[in-house]
């Protein structure tokens, strides 16, 4: 037996997806068949696309997703079929090093499910599942580790925010710097995750949070969703919030875009002994410099960031509270809802830095 359904198949390097019908096995033992509710687009998928990050062809991409469990494989047991659930594109073995170490983000066998196919094209052609997710599609086939129930009181298409912009976001705040009430915050991008780091920040009890952004049309959504200040970026934004915090610079910068102008942008903003954290997927070619002398003078901490330093399982639940208190507005950052042949469109705009989230809509 098999599942079809409609899907954004990619079969080139940057080349357009184009909606074809994929079958989907029965899951088979630890895993989950999930319908998806909605998929958010996020800047990762794009790099997938173009090839700035590695992906075996042809693919169903996104990874960030919820929806509702429709079938399950022999020996799963903390999910039914009916359950709400957000996708984990990155679930952890809880076996290995890293995850004895309490650090799942860095799971050594985490990506394994996108190693393989999952499902096929009606000719048989193999299709592979970007990321191990998938969520491009009206349905997906996924290991039962890859998701999380969904608590009760959150809207389940924008739930999908949860499973990557939101915990990467809040986690980045929360887990990875661990900012205090009282500090300030500068936040360079604000596509989906930049967004969520606002929000975080904001739920920390920072001030001042900077939201820095090349775009001035974002100006109106950075301090609704939780910026005091908007700085344009150019040569003069690491000068403008140094004049925002007290001319040292922020105690805390991040980097939400993935590139190595956007890094040192964010580094120049940070005071002398705080933290820069990157949080953007940038391409491997892409390299940073610094010179010796300043990074004994400025005594910053640089660091990186995966998926927010998160576990999902502890995490997901910790944010559904806040969206239930409002602390967190999912549908606030979603600028664009769109239908799966929209896909294109989304890309376009993440391209030319327009807009929040796009955010796919099944049902």
């Amino acid at each position: 037996m098999s599942t079809t359904v409609r899907a954004a198949l990619f079969t080139a390097v940057g080349a357009p997806p184009r909606i074809e019908r994929v079958s989907l096995p029965d899951p088979g033992p630890g895993q989950v068949l999930v319908r998806l509710s909605a998929a958010g687009v996020c800047h990762s998928d794009l790099s997938l696309s173009d090839g700035t990050l590695p992906q075996p062809l042809p693919a169903v991409l996104g990874h960030e997703g919820a929806g509702t469990v429709d079938a399950v494989g022999p020996g799963v047991e903390h999910v039914s079929p009916g359950d709400r659930v957000v996708l984990n594109w990155a679930p952890p073995c809880r076996s290995c090093w890293f995850c004895e170490q309490g650090e799942p983000y860095l799971c050594e066998r985490s990506g394994e499910a996108a190693l393989a196919p999952y499902a096929e094209l009606a000719d048989g052609t193999p299709v592979y599942a970007g990321l191990g997710t998938g969520a491009f599609a009206e349905a997906t086939v996924v290991p039962a580790r890859a998701v999380v129930p969904l608590p009760e009181g959150v809207d389940p298409g924008a739930a999908a925010l949860l499973g990557c912009a939101v915990l990467t976001g809040w986690g980045a705040v929360a887990n990875s710097a661990r900012v205090r009430a009282g500090e300030s915050v500068a936040v360079v991008g604000l596509g989906g995750v930049g967004l969520a780091v606002l929000q975080a920040a904001r739920l920390a009890g920072a001030g001042p949070v900077v939201a820095v952004d090349a775009s001035p049309a974002k100006e109106r959504l950075a301090l609704k969703l939780g910026a005091s200040h908007f700085v344009p970026a150019g040569e003069k934004s690491a000068k403008e919030v140094r004049a925002l915090t007290g001319g040292r610079g922020a105690d805390h910068a991040f980097e939400v875009v993935g590139s190595s102008a956007a890094i040192r942008s964010a580094w120049a903003m940070t005071r002398r002994g705080g933290t820069t954290t990157v949080v953007g997927v940038g391409a491997k070619d892409d390299s940073v410099s610094f010179g010796a002398l300043e990074l004994f003078h400025f005594a910053r901490t640089l660091r990186g960031c995966v998926y927010g330093s998160c576990d999902p399982e502890r995490d997901v639940p910790v944010l559904a509270g806040h969206v239930r208190d409002g602390g967190i507005d999912l549908a606030g950052m979603v600028t664009d809802e769109i239908a799966l042949d929209g896909l294109p469109d989304a890309f376009a705009r993440m391209r030319g830095g327009r807009g929040g989230r796009s955010l796919i809509r099944f049902d």
